[in-house]
């Protein structure tokens, strides 16, 4: 009777959290090591393109994110001053009957909480931060901070952009700073007071932007994500606070919506826009890195969980049924499958014009991950 594999996950984010139910779903053991004590609902909102709603449904989500997300009639990009639309991006039951699933709005922490509803507790171990990998006969040897250690048939590198297992495979590297710095934040719409904001709205200005957008069916919470120069900030923390009143100067003479936005949230985070270029490789042996690890991106398409959400799916086809001895192998096609697609997602977000005029999507919203073709 041929032996189950087993997969070592890095990292217990939206990505790690989506391979470990897209490859036990694939009838692969796996066992997710997060090196946080604990999970935290962070304040912050998250765009579910179709294309990920595609992998998600197959997980068995999609009726628990459709009770708990804002489901919008469009992306609406308006000029920062008069409120002209530049162009609206129809989602809502159009964009659900021409790309085969729905595109929500959600906050992250209910799309993290989805996520690991899917993955049995007894394979997540938290506080356990990944300080060595080795391979060997008898598997890959994972070492960790608290001392343990476990041996894997195959690990997958989901640890975010400063990947421990990107840094062991291929050396430390600094990301690209992109000179600018995003404020973030999430706040009950009751403190708007009254005002009915666009269902989801980007407002374009000359040398920054602002997105704004409801995360939960009710309205009941507000969310936006902005971006500015700001040269010398280069602290990434998603957990650094910012200055309120600094924020809404940056904002000044922006249209009355934003500005009524920004005046009603009492709290926001602050951190650096970083991407990378995409590497030569994704993988090394019977190890591979796996979303933001290996193709980071700037925030611009809202498209980066999107992508590690789709890496999972086929990295779960490519190993389905696969022994040890066929692990590289499998790596190797899942890299050949994805990353031509990663690697145009990477550029086009980072140019930020993703949406401002008339835009082709339907290379990004009708991809779907169970059915693309796998790379030989």
């Amino acid at each position: 009777m041929k032996k189950e594999l087993s997969v070592a996950i890095i990292g217990a984010g939206m990505g790690g959290l989506a391979s470990a139910a897209s490859l036990r779903r694939a009838g692969v053991g796996v066992t997710v090591y997060e090196q946080a004590a604990q999970f935290s609902r962070l304040g912050a909102g998250i765009q579910i393109g179709c294309n990920a709603m595609q992998v998600l449904r197959v997980l068995g989500l999609e009726n628990k994110l459709r009770s708990e997300a804002f489901y919008p009639r469009s992306w609406n990009n308006k000029d920062w001053r008069t409120g002209e639309i530049r162009f609206d991006m129809i989602f809502g039951e159009a964009a659900e009957k021409k790309f085969g699933a729905p595109y929500l709005l959600a906050h992250r922490g209910d799309l993290h909480s989805a996520l690991a509803s899917a993955v049995p507790d007894e394979c997540i171990k938290l506080n356990h931060k990944l300080t060595g990998l080795e391979e060997g006969a008898d598997g890959v040897k994972l070492t960790f901070a608290n001392g343990s250690t476990a041996v894997a048939d195959a690990v997958i590198g989901a640890d975010g952009v400063h990947s421990i297992v990107k840094t062991i495979l291929f050396g430390a590297t600094e990301p690209n700073f992109t000179g600018r710095i995003a404020y973030r934040t999430t706040f009950p719409a009751r403190l708007l007071n009254g005002l009915e904001i666009d269902e989801c709205t980007k407002w374009w200005g000359e040398d920054r932007h602002i997105v704004i957008y409801y995360v939960k069916p009710d309205r009941s919470e507000v969310y936006f994500v902005t971006s500015q120069p700001e040269p010398d900030f280069h602290t990434e923390s998603w957990s650094a606070k910012g200055d309120v009143k600094v924020l809404r100067a940056a904002f000044e003479g922006f249209h009355p919506q934003v500005q009524h936005v920004l005046n009603a949230c009492p709290t926001v985070h602050k951190w650096a826009l970083v991407d990378r270029d995409p590497l030569p490789s994704w993988a090394a042996g019977n190890v591979t890195l796996l979303g933001d690890s290996c193709h980071p991106m700037t925030p611009y398409m809202a498209q980066g969980a999107a992508m590690a959400i789709e890496d999972s799916a086929v990295l779960s086809r490519c190993l389905q049924g696969v022994e040890r001895e066929g692990v590289a192998d499998a790596f190797r096609r899942f890299e050949a499958t994805r990353k031509e697609r990663t690697s145009r997602v990477q550029g086009t977000s980072r140019t930020n014009t993703w949406l401002k005029d008339k835009t082709d999507t339907d290379w990004v919203y009708a991809y779907n991950a169970w059915t693309t073709p796998l790379a030989a």
